[in-house]
């Protein structure tokens, strides 16, 4: 058991300390570019904070809030610094798979220090896990697109068994926690349209020997959790006995809403401060058309959130269920789920590029202006794994609903 840091942390304070961070993120936004990862200042802000425990179990130091506290606090953060709320949202977010899938064994020596646990990952398998001996299993490759990696404490990745003889395909998929001490962060997250400040580098390991109970043979896409998990019995919650993919997308949902909320505050102070041409007494805030424009765009937003708030409700309400028996975690579930969330992040996209940055006006695009920061960051968002899992999760909810077989079409091709 490790101790939890304030234990008499409430969820409304928890909140409350994120969007208290705000003008300190914005403050920080062009040097968290510059550096390609939010500065150590902000990384102590979330320490002391509290914000990497959110989802942790009590059991190792975590608050063990509610799957819909953790969104909230990534929209408030990523109203700051939609790069930092990215960066914090895939790295604070991974404890839950793992204490969901992982044994004891190997959740009582990944938290046995003080419970400080940060993980970066990728969905995409590298390479594959070879054994050593009978009790550890070696690792050799580079996993790109680890989003908060210069900050993590561990790394969570996935691979392929490796084959049983030379000239066999790999085996199944391997997923694996490996700690920071058999890793390295390479520097080679640069020249990104956006988001550029997520420390979304590349890891690589060379010869990483670590224990065979720190992997399992599942996917983060699939993990076992129907009826339960090893996870939920452990800590008596069953936020640990929740399917992975729903989930991810609402991680982006929440990045994306905070980032479109941050346009709107800057579209706000933009057409405030902008005289008219003509009548240099009044500014652009006083015409109906960008009071139109900008109560459409909050309106779409407010709608977004609403339905990031309410899904994850539904998410931890399927978890529950799963538990108590009712009714399986199925992947039918977890489609709709996921279809859900990156609808609300869409909804955000569309009125942030559509609205918000269409009418700030063209000396709003150049370089150093936040409303240009915000839709590179937005735009780079679109072109994500998880955006692009829309077409085949449209396809899947349909097959569902017709009672057609839908586990046959690939998320990620």
């Amino acid at each position: 058991m490790t101790a939890v840091p304030e234990p008499g942390l409430t969820e409304r304070e928890i909140i409350e300390r994120a969007a208290a961070l705000r003008p300190a993120l914005l403050a920080r936004q062009a040097e968290t570019e510059r550096l390609t990862h939010c500065p150590e200042v902000t990384h102590d802000d979330f320490l002391r904070a509290g914000f990497y425990r959110i989802l942790q179990p009590r059991r190792y130091g975590g608050h063990e809030f509610a799957l819909p506290v953790f969104y909230r606090v990534i929209v408030e953060i990523a109203r700051g610094c939609p790069s930092t709320g990215w960066a914090l949202s895939l790295t604070a977010a991974h404890v839950l798979q793992v204490c969901s899938v992982f044994d004891e064994k190997a959740q009582d020596e990944l938290f046995a220090l003080d419970g400080d646990f940060r993980a970066a990952s990728t969905v995409a398998p590298v390479g594959v896990a070879r054994p050593d001996g009978p009790d550890h299993v070696v690792l050799d490759g580079t996993w790109p697109y680890s989003s908060g990696a210069p900050y993590s404490t561990h790394y969570v990745g996935q691979t392929l068994r490796a084959p049983e003889k030379p000239g066999d395909p790999p085996g199944p998929p391997v997923l694996f926690v490996a700690p920071r001490s058999v890793w390295t962060v390479l520097d080679d997250w640069h020249g990104t349209l956006g988001l550029r400040g997520t420390g979304s580098n590349s890891i690589r390991m060379e010869q990483a020997r670590i224990p065979l109970h720190f992997t399992r043979e599942t996917s983060l896409l699939d993990l076992p959790v129907e009826g339960g998990s090893v996870g939920s019995e452990l800590h008596g919650n069953p936020m640990y006995a929740g399917r992975a993919p729903s989930f991810f997308h609402g991680e982006l949902a929440a990045v994306m809403i905070g980032t479109a909320y941050a346009a709107a505050d800057e579209y706000a102070r933009i057409v405030a401060a902008r005289p008219l041409l003509l009548e240099p007494d009044r500014t652009r805030a006083d015409l109906h058309d960008y009071q139109r424009h900008l109560g459409e765009a909050l309106g779409v937003i407010h709608l977004a959130e609403a339905a990031l708030r309410q899904t994850a409700e539904d998410w931890m309400e399927a978890c529950r269920r799963n538990v108590n028996g009712e009714a399986p975690f199925t992947t039918a579930v977890d489609n709709r789920l996921a279809l859900t969330f990156l609808n609300a992040g869409r909804m955000a996209w569309d009125v942030l590029q559509g609205i918000l940055f269409r009418t700030a006006g063209s000396r709003h695009a150049r370089d150093g202006e936040r409303m240009q920061r915000y839709f590179r960051d937005a735009a780079t968002y679109w072109t994500h794994v998880g955006p692009g899992m829309y077409e085949p999760l449209l396809r899947r909810v349909g097959c569902d609903t017709l009672g057609l077989p839908s586990e046959h079409i690939a998320l990620i091709p």
